[in-house]
């Protein structure tokens, strides 16, 4: 009798059974799902992912024998009149991404799901092979209509499956593989995160600063440990220790619940790798995952797997720190290596830092998201920001966030540090003057243009820097490195940046300038002045000011608008650092948004699609960063250059790519054009570039784009 194939292993010839891998998957697939009760549905999707594979031309194929064949329509084919619309998604997409659900006037060379469902395809008839039963669907509660928590709980299944696919995949065609997951049991992690806290305790008395910081840190301990899983915030002053507090709570909760993993999501790349290594130092380094588009990871000597890597493909690891673009936009995808992790967020600790970052035009499909790991998934979150966004009229009835810090009024009063002063307008040439007389001064700004600017007028002046997203971010974390050094020896200082130094970037200057923009960036800001409350209050000033219109008039409404609702809060509150004044600013800018708090219809798309889930195009449309810039990579580095090179003679592949972004600066279309014009670029990809005229990039400044007009080098 022939024996059906799954895979065959090219270095020795060997075969896997078809029968062993569905069964291998199923098992694995329906363990991922445990933790949202879907094991016996993730089951049945796992025998049924590859029945494709046993009609005779899949079969050839296995063999060598014939051409590809489409064995993942078949499957769904199998699957869909037992198990539903939810089965036959994943069972279509395990290699492609889940498509599109379609309609039934869709003709058979569509690639919606409606059309491969009637699409001729070689028999899989073999059922037999390992029968399939008829299973229902796990019911969750819906959290609105039917058709954004049918979307989430086949993304969710569909990651059980892809993952168990990939795995045990992995294991027959590279065994030297299999050993993966990273880390050790939460109880561990726990301990370690308490001979932290016994660290931090003992410096208690040192200072009035220390007292307070080790308040909201006991609080957060004890309310880990008594606390149910849910939505949660913590609101914590700047400077408050909110790091460090907010992951005790969730060591503390994640044991105290038998969860699995802490999730910690940053809005920045800039701030992540400062997170990840403080994460490490109480941790260790084999506990704790850093995943972003900035990182690449290398394999040990002959090849031997980083667990680091293995870990990142789908999150196998106690604790992640991870963007929101990485973590939001997974929410979302379609494709099988984006989506793989999410059985993994089931059951964790969700940390959001500087949650008033969440993007505005995606707010309200972001929200929805968590409400569903919450209600659903086993998850709590917590958002966790100085700043807390007015959200819970956003998020669907019946989940309600609860404040973890208690007295806010009195905590933000008690941990002020800064006052607010306003000056009006001022002319660069006013201020320019201002950070002249100052030692360690630093100035925000909202735009690049005006960040550049100020810093050519201040030339000349000692300790001056310059930080910009022109600057490649190796390039911006030297700079940053050098501004700390200076500033702890007490060296003159003056920074020029834009908002990048806002959120979560550690650095204590005595004064700080800020144009006027949305309230949460200017409290931000006075983040960054007395953090360690060296200096008395009244000394301490955050000087806001309104900068020349020539940077304001063409300002985009994103900008805009807060800055517009901002000034009226200015108006009606004396401390604006408030969490009331805070808490009208977002119900005003949120108010005023209306429906661009949800700008490509993401939530509405779901809602009216029923079993018809539009997963492609929804995957499509979600973009956090909106795919409208070009990468350009500066080969200066010592490290950049052989990437260049390598670029150069192979062209780009996923590996490289990675490891370019460190050096890689990102352009507008206009910008690129620019470049290109004046013969500055040398094309390498779409929207990939080398700067082949390395003059356009200062080291102070970074890439200039006001060139002159020439011819470009696209070869």
């Amino acid at each position: 009798m022939l024996e059906y194939i799954a895979h065959r292993r090219e270095s020795d010839g060997a075969t896997q059974p078809l029968a062993e891998h569905l069964l291998s998957v199923a098992e694995l697939a329906g363990e991922f799902a445990a933790s949202f009760h879907g094991s016996a549905y993730a089951y049945q999707i796992g025998l049924g992912h590859d029945l494709g594979k046993s009609s005779p031309e899949a079969q050839a194929r296995m063999r060598g024998e014939r051409g590809p064949v489409d064995h993942s329509t078949a499957g769904a084919q199998a699957a869909n009149p037992l198990l539903g619309a939810a089965a036959a998604y994943c069972v279509a997409g395990h290699h492609a991404g889940l498509p599109n659900g379609g309609t039934a006037a869709d003709t058979a060379d569509d690639s919606t799901l409606a059309a491969r469902l009637h699409r001729p395809v070689p028999d899989c008839s073999r059922l037999g092979i390992v029968p399939l039963e008829k299973t229902p669907l796990p019911a969750v509660p819906l959290l609105g209509q039917k058709g954004f928590s049918f979307a989430f709980l086949t993304r969710m299944l569909f990651s059980c499956l892809v993952d168990a696919d990939f795995l045990d995949t992995e294991r027959f065609m590279k065994p030297e593989r299999s050993g993966r997951g990273m880390g050790e049991p939460m109880d561990v992690l726990l301990q370690r995160m308490e001979r932290h806290v016994e660290d931090l305790l003992k410096k208690e008395s040192a200072c009035e600063l220390n007292r307070l910081r080790s308040g909201v840190l006991r609080l957060c301990r004890k309310k880990g440990d008594a606390l149910p899983r849910g939505l949660y915030t913590l609101t914590v002053p700047t400077g408050g220790g909110k790091t460090d507090s907010s992951l005790a709570f969730a060591l503390h909760h994640a044991a105290a619940q038998g969860m699995r993993r802490v999730l910690y999501a940053v809005p920045f790349t800039t701030i992540i790798e400062q997170t990840s290594n403080k994460f490490r130092e109480i941790l260790g380094d084999e506990n704790v995952l850093e995943h972003h588009s900035n990182l690449s990871f290398q394999d040990g000597p002959q090849d031997e797997p980083n667990p680091h890597r293995l870990a990142a493909e789908n999150w196998d690891a106690p604790v992640v720190v991870t963007t929101n673009v990485q973590f939001f936009e997974s929410l979302f995808a379609n494709r099988p290596g984006r989506c793989r992790k999410l059985h993994n967020i089931a059951g964790s600790v969700i940390l959001l830092d500087e949650a008033q970052s969440l993007p505005v035009p995606y707010l309200l499909p972001c929200l929805r998201a968590l409400a569903e790991l919450v209600r659903n998934y086993g998850c709590t979150v917590v958002l966790c920001t100085a700043t807390q966004p007015a959200l819970q009229r956003l998020f669907p009835c019946g989940v309600t966030a609860q404040e973890l810090a208690e007295n806010l009024p009195e905590l933000f009063q008690r941990f002020r540090r800064t006052r607010f002063v306003r000056e009006g307008a001022l002319t660069d040439e006013a201020l320019i003057q201002r950070l002249r007389e100052e030692p360690q001064v630093l100035c925000i700004v909202n735009t690049r243009r005006h960040a550049q600017a100020l810093f050519q007028g201040l030339q000349g002046a000692e300790g001056l820097f310059h930080l910009s997203t022109l600057m490649y971010p190796e390039h911006r974390r030297r700079a940053l490195e050098t501004i700390r050094e200076r500033l702890k020896a007490g060296l003159p200082c003056r920074v020029i940046s834009t908002t990048l130094i806002e959120a979560g970037v550690d650095v204590d200057f005595a004064s700080v300038y800020r144009a006027e923009s949305g309230l949460d960036s200017m409290i931000q800001a006075a983040g960054r002045c007395n953090r360690e409350n060296k200096k008395p209050l009244e000394s301490s000033i955050v000087h806001l000011f309104a900068p020349d219109e020539q940077y304001t008039g063409h300002l985009p409404s994103s900008m805009k608008r807060p800055l517009e609702v901002a000034k009226n809060i200015l108006q009606k509150y004396e401390d604006i650092a408030s969490p009331e004044a805070v808490h009208a600013y977002f119900q005003q800018l949120y108010f005023l948004t209306g429906d661009g708090l949800d700008q490509k219809r993401i939530v509405d798309r779901l809602e009216k699609s029923g079993v018809c889930v539009p997963f492609a195009d929804i995957a499509q449309d979600f973009q956090l960063i909106e795919q409208d810039t070009d990468t350009i990579l500066i080969p200066l580095d010592e490290k950049a250059e052989p990437l260049a090179q390598e670029l150069r003679e192979q062209g780009p592949n996923r590996v490289l790519l990675r490891k370019i972004v460190p050096y890689s600066v990102s352009v507008y279309h206009d910008h690129l054009k620019r470049l290109a014009g004046a013969g500055s670029l040398q094309a390498v990809a779409d929207g990939l570039y080398l700067l082949a005229d390395l003059s356009l990039y200062d080291q102070d400044t970074g890439l200039k784009l006001d060139v002159e007009g020439g011819i470009g080098h696209f070869h």
